[in-house]
């Protein structure tokens, strides 16, 4: 590991006080030790250096509640009034005027539309002011070792938070971001970093920190990169009949249903969508449910975040910004 990096780690304190170690000693719980050990023969990492950083770890119970929770989705209508609202669309507007150019510039390298971009990182972060206040080494290492399902998905981020760190000459104690461990104004998961972040200003670094030119190409990038379709529907509203439609529903959000499918459980979509395939989205409503047809942009979103509701309040923040700025351009 890298020499600053461990001067971090042994400037951080003492080495004793709780964490991940365990309670009878010195020494850290088995299965950190195995995964340094993997560490040590898959990537080179000093196995004494790993120690030092994984020692000042936290497990953060707060962590698992709220990971717990979130399984629990809320109502379309709560979840979308959280996100789609007059603050975010008025900041959206003006994130959009101040980065004009590398929005605009964004959309014709990688054929994602500009109001996309800027609802993603309006929805993560409100363009930047909410990041994250948990240490990202202690959401990773709770939910790598205690999460009680998806432990091993965690063990890879926290194996890509510390390559990160190595590799750019980070503080692994300092990093900040949300209680998934995510980071910067795009919140990206460690592996998203490494895959799909891009130096958008041509500044030599991919910093999702502290601008907003690598944030906006590195979320254009991502969108890309999993088969984003320039100049297609996202989705559309739609008319059912009868209760054929649930089956669909049923089949999940990848868009795999034809317009034969559709037509016979009954599904009429509100706009022509010609051959494309799609997926039966029902969303709660105030009034009783709502319906709507995801075509292939939409599932790109939901790469981002699996949620429906996550997916649709990008699409809908997106539409808002867009026309509110139109507006004030005429």
């Amino acid at each position: 590991m890298h020499a600053v990096v461990l001067a971090v780690a042994l400037l951080a304190g003492t080495l004793g006080c709780g964490g991940t170690q365990a309670a009878s000693g010195r020494g850290l719980r088995p299965e950190i030790e195995a995964f340094i050990a993997e560490m040590n023969q898959k990537h080179g990492m000093g196995k004494a250096e790993l120690r030092l950083i994984m020692r000042q770890a936290r497990v953060q119970h707060g962590i698992l509640r709220a990971m717990s929770a979130q399984s629990v989705a809320r109502p379309w209508h709560r979840y979308r009034s959280a996100f789609i609202n007059a603050q975010r669309i008025t900041l959206g507007v003006q994130f959009w005027n101040r980065h004009a150019a590398l929005l605009a510039r964004a959309e014709r390298e990688y054929g994602v539309p500009a109001e996309i971009v800027v609802a993603t990182l309006g929805v993560e972060t409100v363009y930047g002011r909410h990041t994250g206040a948990h240490r990202v080494l202690d959401a990773l290492t709770t939910l790598a070792f205690d999460s009680p399902d998806r432990a091993a998905f965690f063990r890879g981020e926290l194996e890509q938070f510390l390559l990160l760190v190595r590799e750019r000459v980070l503080d692994p104690l300092r990093m900040q971001g949300s209680y998934a461990g995510a980071m910067g104004v795009p919140q990206f998961l460690p592996s998203s970093v490494q895959r799909y972040a891009v130096d958008f200003d041509g500044d030599g670094e991919r910093n999702l920190w502290d601008g907003s030119a690598d944030a906006i190409g590195s979320v254009a990038n991502y969108y890309r990169s999993f088969g984003w379709q320039p100049g297609e529907p996202i989705a559309v509203p739609a008319q059912v009949e009868g209760d054929a439609y649930r089956a669909l529903a049923e089949r999940g959000i990848e868009p795999k249903l034809d317009a034969a499918t559709l037509k016979a459980a009954g599904v009429t979509a509100a706009e022509d969508i010609g051959q494309r395939t799609a997926a039966v989205l029902v969303l709660e409503g105030e009034t009783g449910p709502q319906y709507w047809l995801g075509l292939n942009n939409f599932y790109m979103i939901t790469r981002y975040n699996r949620s429906v509701n996550y997916a649709m309040s990008v699409f809908q923040l997106a539409r808002e910004i867009r026309a509110a700025r139109d507006s004030a351009l005429q």
